[in-house]
Formats: structure tokens, C-alpha cells, sequence
């Protein structure tokens, strides 16, 4: 059963609404290319390092069994669908809804939170995930909120709506609706706090992925508009 392929594929199927006229999210799939090739070059070795010391692992009666670097193709696509499609609802918000937030509030939001992760990172070194997780999340948090606080603006409220297709799709993946999780976790390797089966460090890998999606994606395409 190739369950997680299938989630890649159900993932993905924002790609047939790029073409719609007020987003024209085609536009920015140069930039966006750029932008998950960023996202890999900081996950993927993330990824092998955690696969190859068993802090988590992929189980294989859910998978194609095609390997990469010793990562299931699965996971591979995995870093191609989910930044397309949060990407994609960056720019649905940005063209057909009005930013519920203010700067007076995310400014500040931005910077507590980020301190907040930098220092639960730091006090938790010794679960691996919990670290790299709040650690790594609070640094970018932190850095984009510095270099680009408008940006930061919007994406609060592009994270927020980004929350409801990940529940649901971390809820597969770890196991909510089958018999084994098709990602499972070493208990040893993070807090142990879930949120149904999905582990609570998920919230801020999935934050940090969205975050250098979206944030290069839109430096690499007003980067592009402007020599124009």
C-alpha cells in the first residue's frame, strides 16, 4: 500500500489551481524552484542524519521501497509538495484576503516566540529533535523577522491557515488512521508531548520548512521583478 505516495500526489493537487488568474501562481514557480532547493539543502541532510541514527524512521509497508541517500523517494517528494502547496495559500491569502494581523503585534509576537524556541532548544540538547526542531525554527523566526518584519506579517497568518491541511496530513503520516504510523519516532529523540499522534516539535519542523518557502520565494521573485 502506497500510502505515503498517495499523500504526496493528494499534497500536490494545488498545482491545478496555480492558473488562476488574480493569484497566477505560475509566475512564481522560478523562484519557488530556488526556494525548495534551499529547503533541501537544509532538511535533507537533517533528514538522513535522523533517519541513519534511528531518531525516527519510515515504515515499509506504506512505501514504494524506493531509496535515495537512504530516504524513501516518499520523503524525498515530500520536501517538493508540501513548500509548493503552502507557498501556493501564501499567495491565495496574499490575493483574496485581507491580513487579520498587524505589525504592532507581530513584531513583538515574532521576537518573543523566537527567543521562546532558542531557549526551549537549548534546554532540551539532549533530545535531538527537540533541539534542531525549536533551535533551528527560533534562528530563522528570528533572522527573517530582523531582515523583513512585513514579510513576517503575513506569513503569521499563512502559517495559522497552514495549519489545517498539516494536521491533517501529519495525522496520516503518524498514524491517526492506520494500524502503523508511516513515520514513527524514537521516544528517546524528542519531548514525548503529542497532539493527537502528531509529535509537538512537528508544529515548529513544519513552521521552519514554510517559512524558508515562502520567504525565498518572495526574495527571489521581487529580486527578479525589480532588474526587469
Amino acid at each position: 500500500m502506497n500510502l505515503y505516495l498517495w499523500l504526496n500526489i493528494f499534497t500536490m493537487g494545488t498545482l491545478f489551481l496555480s492558473f488562476d488568474k488574480k493569484v497566477a501562481f505560475y509566475k512564481y514557480f522560478p523562484a519557488l524552484l530556488l526556494s525548495i532547493f534551499i529547503v533541501m539543502i537544509v532538511f535533507i541532510p537533517w533528514d538522513i542524519y535522523f533517519t541513519k541514527h534511528s531518531f525516527w524512521g519510515f515504515n515499509k509497508e506504506y512505501l514504494i521501497n524506493s531509496y535515495l541517500l537512504d530516504l524513501p523517494i516518499e520523503e524525498w517528494l515530500f520536501f517538493i509538495t508540501v513548500p509548493f502547496s503552502c507557498t501556493f495559500i501564501h499567495y491565495v491569502l496574499l490575493a483574496y484576503f485581507k491580513n487579520p494581523f498587524k505589525t504592532s503585534f507581530t513584531k513583538p509576537f515574532w521576537y518573543i516566540l523566537s527567543i521562546l524556541l532558542l531557549i526551549v532548544g537549548v534546554f532540551n540538547y539532549h533530545q535531538p529533535y527537540t533541539f534542531w526542531a525549536f533551535s533551528l525554527c527560533g534562528i530563522g523566526s528570528l533572522s527573517v523577522s530582523i531582515m523583513n518584519i512585513r514579510f513576517m506579517n503575513q506569513f503569521l497568518f499563512t502559517y495559522l491557515i497552514c495549519l489545517i491541511p498539516f494536521f491533517i496530513v501529519n495525522s496520516v503520516l503518524t498514524g491517526s488512521f492506520t494500524e502503523f504510523p508511516i513515520v514513527f519516532y524514537n521516544q528517546n529523540s524528542f519531548s514525548g508531548i503529542r497532539i493527537g499522534t502528531i509529535p509537538f516539535e512537528d508544529l515548529f519542523y513544519n513552521m521552519l520548512l514554510i517559512l524558508l518557502s515562502t520567504f525565498f520565494t518572495n526574495l527571489f521573485y521581487n529580486f527578479k521583478t525589480k532588474k526587469q
